[in-house]
C-alpha cells in the first residue's frame, strides 16, 4: 500500500494579511498530481486541515475541490481533526464522507476504531488521533488521570495498541501535537526550537508511539523523521517567515506484507518564496544583490538607527510582495540586551511555556516545579476550554 502523509493545510490562513487560498490551491493541485503520478493509494491528512473554527464557505469549497481531487486520482482519504480545527464541523457527514472514501475521524470516542483499508497483502488499520485537549476529553475516560498531552496521548495510543492486539496485520496511527523523544537528537531539537521555540511542557514522548507500523503526526510546519516510521510531514505551504528555510512537501509511505519498506520525501512546488533580508533602507533599496527577490515575499529587518520615513511605501517600490518591516538598530557589543520579554520567550510558544519562561525569568532562572507545572497544564487546558465554549 502506499500512502501520502501530508498535514497543517490551515486552509483560510492569512500571510501578513493576505489571503493564502489562491497559492494553496496550487500547491493542492500539485498534491493530486503526485498521487496520480505516483499511484498512491491513501492520503493522510493529519489535523488542522482548516486554520479556525470557523471557517469562511471559501474554505470548505477549497477543502471539496481538494478532497474531489484525491479521490478523482484514485487514492482514498483519511483525515483527522487537528488544534485548529472545530472537531465538530470538520467531522460533519462523517458517514457519508466515508462511503465515498474520504474517512473523517473526529471523535475521540472511536480511537481505537480504526478504518480498514486493503491491498493485496491484505488489511491496514489506520488509526486516527483527533487532537485531544485534556480539559474537554478526560470526562470521556472518568478513570484515567489525563491533565496533560502527554497523558491523553498515551491513552489514546494504549487504546490503539489495545486493538491492534486483537485485530493483527498492519497498522498506521495518525496524531496531531507534539512529540520528542526522551533524549532528542540535536537535529530534532534544532527542528523543535525553529518551528515554534518548543520547551519541556507538552510534550509527548516518541516512546509513546511505539506499536504502529507507522505513525503520520502534524503540529509541526517543518518536516520531522523523529524515527524512521514517526514523521512530521510539514504544512504545504510557508505559513510565517520563520519557515522559510523548511522544504514543503509530504511523505510518501509504502508498507509491503510485512510492514514499513520505505519512506520517502515528494516535493510539492512553493508558490512564491520568502527571504528575510536585512540593512539599513538605502542599502535595501540600492544593493543590486536583493534584485533577485523582487516577486519573494519580504521581510525586511531594517538597521538604521532611528525609524525612516513611509519605508513601507519606498520598499513596495522595489519589493511589490514586501509583507513586514522589523525595526532592529544595530547595537553595539557593551550595550545591554534591549529585547522584550515577549521576544525572549519567543512568539508562538505554547502557554504553558511562556508560564513557564516567565517564572524563569522572574525567578532567577528557577523554573516551575512538577507541582506547579501540573497547576498550569490544567489552568491553561481549562481556558482553553472556556474559549472554545
Amino acid at each position: 500500500m502506499r500512502i501520502l502523509h501530508t498535514s497543517d493545510w490551515h486552509i483560510g490562513r492569512s500571510f501578513h494579511g493576505h489571503s493564502t487560498l489562491d497559492a494553496l490551491r496550487r500547491v493542492l493541485d500539485a498534491l493530486v498530481d503526485r498521487v496520480r503520478e505516483l499511484g498512491v493509494d491513501v492520503v493522510v491528512v493529519a489535523g488542522d486541515v482548516f486554520d479556525s473554527a470557523m471557517p469562511a464557505a471559501d474554505c470548505y469549497r477549497l477543502l471539496t475541490d481538494a478532497l474531489e481531487g484525491i479521490r478523482g486520482a484514485g487514492a482514498l482519504v483519511v483525515v483527522t481533526s487537528g488544534n485548529h480545527d472545530s472537531a465538530a464541523r470538520l467531522g460533519f457527514q462523517a458517514p457519508f464522507l466515508g462511503a465515498a472514501g474520504v474517512h473523517v475521524v473526529t471523535d475521540p470516542l472511536a480511537i481505537g476504531e480504526p478504518v480498514t483499508l486493503d491491498d493485496e497483502h491484505g488489511p491496514v488499520h489506520f488509526y486516527g488521533i483527533p487532537y485531544l485537549e485534556p480539559a474537554l476529553v478526560r470526562h470521556l475516560w472518568p478513570g484515567e488521570a489525563l491533565r496533560t498531552q502527554e497523558q491523553v496521548m498515551r491513552h489514546a495510543m494504549g487504546l490503539v495498541n489495545d486493538d491492534r492486539a486483537e485485530r493483527g496485520g498492519r497498522s498506521v496511527a495518525i496524531a496531531h501535537c507534539f512529540a520528542a523523544g526522551v533524549e532528542p537528537t540535536p537535529q530534532l531539537e534544532r527542528e523543535v526550537r525553529q518551528s515554534l521555540t518548543q520547551g519541556s511542557l507538552d510534550v509527548v514522548p516518541l516512546a509513546d508511539f511505539a506499536g504502529p507500523d507507522y505513525v503520520a503526526l502534524g503540529h509541526i510546519h517543518g518536516r520531522a523523521a523523529l524515527a524512521d516510521g514517526i514523521r512530521y510531514s510539514g504544512a504545504p505551504l510557508h505559513y510565517s517567515f520563520g519557515e522559510a528555510d523548511k522544504p514543503r512537501g509530504a511523505w510518501l509511505v509504502d508498507l509491503d506484507a510485512a510492514g514499513l519498506a520505505a519512506v520517502e520525501w515528494v516535493d510539492l512546488p512553493v508558490p512564491r518564496r520568502l527571504v528575510t533580508l536585512r540593512g539599513t533602507l538605502d542599502e535595501l533599496l540600492a544593493d543590486a544583490a536583493h534584485g533577485e527577490h523582487r516577486d519573494d515575499w519580504v521581510c525586511a529587518v531594517l538597521t538604521d538607527p532611528l525609524p525612516q520615513v513611509e519605508p513601507m511605501r519606498k520598499l513596495r517600490d522595489r519589493f511589490p510582495h514586501c509583507a513586514t518591516i522589523e525595526h532592529r538598530p544595530e547595537r553595539g557589543p557593551a550595550e545591554p540586551d534591549a529585547r522584550s520579554y515577549r521576544d525572549r520567550v519567543g512568539r508562538g510558544a505554547p502557554d504553558p511555556q511562556v508560564v513557564d519562561d516567565f517564572l524563569a525569568h522572574v525567578r532567577a532562572g528557577e523554573r516551575a516545579s512538577d507541582d506547579e507545572r501540573r497547576l498550569i497544564a490544567d489552568v491553561v487546558s481549562e481556558r482553553r476550554a472556556e474559549a472554545r465554549a
